[in-house]
């Protein structure tokens, strides 16, 4: 592998989301801000839409490490459930042993009331919410809500791609549309933040950012779209063709190369980045 050759401590383009290569670039800061402040407010329902690769999971795992001192989380990364395997899996995370199906409802509420009144109130986040059955939105909505005179037992984040918008827009969905108060979305990153992307992660990974040239990156950032897990996708293959060549220093051909064998929706006709002459695939 490339780390010796390069000087990385770490994989600096691994796709395993990992928090500490986290770079807060505004579509990730705001989408972040935006549910925080919701959850501080007490909102019942909040939604986060990202196209694929744009950061979900990772923004997901940063919400974990920032709500998980003040708040009971249920987190639920694979939600492919009926409405008995959501309450099922939502009294696990909770901690209960459910010994009699038709009171777990009863014994869920119990335990929200419980853990507000000790100042650790309930946010459940829901990755990949497009997933989620019709019959689990429904159960859903019915947890919403369960609540005090004042306040929302169990605070709801879905998060997940721009298909759940169109699940949601459904006629037979709109009570729970109704439920939704705040929404956030990811985007692709600009060509400025492709580049403070690439350059943190190789930096934060030991590295040294004039490993690619300004050019490189650029490239790569056109070929992704802007898209970070794909951009993560180029870079590691930029790296490990290097590595195969004995080459120290990133060159044009790496590049290229590494673009020519990835699934990008734009890619070059020629060999130098500055006359590459970009064309749609």
């Amino acid at each position: 592998m490339y780390l010796t050759q390069f000087g990385f401590h770490q994989m600096p383009f691994s796709l395993t989301p990992n928090t500490q290569l986290f770079h807060g670039l505004p579509p990730h800061y705001e989408a972040i801000q935006t549910v925080m402040s919701a959850l501080n407010m007490g909102e019942g329902v909040v939604k986060l839409i990202g196209e694929v690769g744009t950061g979900k999971t990772m923004v997901c795992r940063m919400l974990i490490e920032q709500l998980q001192s003040d708040y009971s989380l249920v987190y639920l990364p694979n939600p492919v459930l009926d409405g008995d395997g959501l309450r099922y899996t939502i009294a696990k995370e909770l901690g209960l042993e459910v010994s009699n199906p038709h009171a777990i409802v009863d014994e869920i509420q119990a335990k929200l009331v419980q853990l507000r009144e000790q100042g650790r109130p309930v946010v459940a986040l829901i990755d990949e919410a497009q997933a989620l059955s019709d019959e689990a939105l429904e159960t859903l909505r019915l947890f919403g809500n369960l609540e005090t005179v004042t306040e929302k037992l169990l605070q709801i984040v879905l998060i997940g791609q721009p298909e759940l918008e169109l699940r949601l827009a459904q006629h037979h969905l709109r009570q729970f549309r109704q439920r939704i108060t705040f929404s956030a979305q990811l985007r692709q990153l600009s060509v400025e933040e492709g580049v403070a992307y690439i350059d943190h992660r190789i930096t934060q990974s030991g590295g040294n950012k004039k490993l690619f040239t300004l050019a490189h990156k650029k490239a790569i950032w056109r070929a992704a779209s802007g898209t970070p897990r794909i951009m993560n996708q180029l870079c590691h293959k930029t790296l490990l063709l290097a590595v195969n060549s004995k080459d120290v220093q990133i060159v044009n051909q790496h590049v290229f190369n590494a673009i020519k064998d990835s699934y990008v929706m734009e890619k070059p006709r020629y060999r130098t980045p500055f006359l590459w002459g970009w064309q749609q695939v």
